[in-house]
């Protein structure tokens, strides 16, 4: 049994169906200047297409 590759075990998470979501980006800095509607949007998970997360369910499974 490998190891988990935890650089991606912290920045996907699979849910209970099996789908993989990622963090949206623009929530880390300089939130000042955005507004509420950029910042709500970046405040939301989004899902992962088919090839990619493909790729990220092997590489936290298999520990790349």
């Amino acid at each position: 049994m490998q190891k988990t590759k935890k650089a991606f075990a912290k920045r996907f998470k699979i849910t209970a169906s099996g789908k993989i979501l990622r963090h949206a980006p623009g929530h880390r800095h300089l939130m000042r200047y955005k507004s509420s509607r950029q910042l709500k949007a970046a405040g939301a998970s989004r899902g992962l297409g088919s090839g990619m997360a493909a790729q990220v369910r092997y590489a936290i499974a298999a520990g790349l």
